[in-house]
């Protein structure tokens, strides 16, 4: 994963060679709660270095942010969970939600891309009906990949077009269904029970469906990141996180916040505008991506 190496504040305490003492957890306290860590997630880390720093653990300030560095990665280890194609479940059906601008109608061209160079068929739906440059978008993806795309235009019903959708992909023996939906702001109530609906529409046809509920996060969003999860998982029941953006401009902090509040498996992480920059989520990668050149790989 690319670097970006000044998201945690902490690439200025290598130049000082600091003291191993409380003004150090302070200062990485203050650096985890900047880059949208979180106090719960910021909390739990600081307590733990500093009864190992009581307890003598360390050796010296590079010890102590070695350890900052594991505290991390076992963190969001168990969140780090590849989305894996159940071949079972055929068509195996990914409907993608998010709020607007968050990159979710390009996530599905990537994912696409991914997949159909992994061996899978598949086909698109799309079901952002609100913007007719969000179909269109979408067909245009279909064409670069391959992919054929099932539309109805703007304002159609996106649970009939999910519907036709499926059942198409079914009739054609299709592995994968992904569906994209309209990005829609977490508080828009009539919006999210639009995504119920679509839900139940799926299940009328497998009942299993949708497979993976796919949320396509910002990751310079924040904290406003967790809210919004909160509402998409009670509205819809959301199984797996793409976060966008990573690309050295965002905090990427918020990640670790949403691993230990929600424990939902982040499948993908977006570092830039090219396909290729849609990478399987990779905890020791994203780590090392955030820490000090001096720390990271450590």
């Amino acid at each position: 994963m690319r670097r970006t190496s000044a998201a945690l504040g902490l690439a200025g305490l290598f130049t000082r060679n600091p003291r191993l003492d409380d003004d150090l957890l302070d200062e990485i306290e203050t650096a985890l709660l900047t880059a949208d860590v979180g106090v719960p997630a910021t909390t739990a880390i600081i307590e733990d270095l500093r009864k190992r720093m009581k307890e003598r653990e360390f050796a010296d300030a590079q010890a102590l942010l070695k350890a900052l560095r594991a505290d991390l990665i076992a963190l969001i280890t168990p969140v780090a969970k590849p989305l894996v194609i159940d071949a079972g479940r055929k068509p195996f059906v990914v409907l993608t939600v998010g709020v607007n601008g968050v990159g979710k109608t390009t996530t599905i061209g990537k994912l696409a891309r991914r997949f159909k160079q992994d061996g899978h068929s598949l086909m698109l739906a799309a079901g952002d009906t609100f913007r007719a440059a969000a179909v269109a978008q979408l067909q245009t993806w279909g064409e670069r990949n391959g992919v054929p795309v099932v539309a109805q235009g703007q304002d159609a019903d996106a649970a009939s077009v999910a519907f036709d959708a499926l059942q198409s992909a079914k009739s054609r023996g299709f592995d994968v269904l992904i569906a994209d939906t309209a990005g829609r702001l977490h508080t828009q109530t009539g919006l999210m029970n639009e995504l119920g609906k679509i839900r139940r529409v799926l299940g009328k046809i497998d009942a299993d469906a949708p497979h993976e509920v796919l949320m396509v996060i910002d990751g310079a969003t924040g904290q406003n990141a967790l809210s919004q999860l909160r509402q998409f998982h009670a509205a819809v029941g959301v199984t797996g996180l793409v976060v966008t953006k990573l690309d050295g401009t965002a905090k990427g902090g918020v990640v670790f916040a949403l691993a230990r509040e929600f424990g939902i498996p982040i499948r993908y992480a977006g570092i830039g505008e090219r396909v290729e920059d849609l990478r399987v989520f990779d905890a020791e990668s994203f780590v090392d991506a955030l820490l000090p050149e001096a720390l990271g790989g450590g």
